[in-house]
């Protein structure tokens, strides 16, 4: 249940961090090259959402170590 929860709250976040992501595309039209559209996406709080989202989801569905011989 609790690797569940942290799943839904790590897809919520990314999903979050990525519509901004894709808002700020308008970026490009106004003018921006794309070195400083990453440069103002990395420097963005919305990004933060995106990479702590896939680190939450990272974490929900990683694997047990098993002492067992897998063939």
């Amino acid at each position: 249940m609790y690797k569940c929860i942290i799943f839904i709250i790590g897809f919520i976040l990314s999903t979050l961090g990525l519509f901004f992501i894709f808002l700020y595309l308008n970026l490009l039209v106004i003018g921006y090259t794309f070195l400083e559209f990453v440069y103002f996406i990395i420097r963005s709080p919305y990004c933060d959402l995106f990479f702590i989202g896939f680190f939450l989801i990272y974490l929900s569905i990683g694997r047990k170590k098993n002492n067992e011989l897998l063939l």
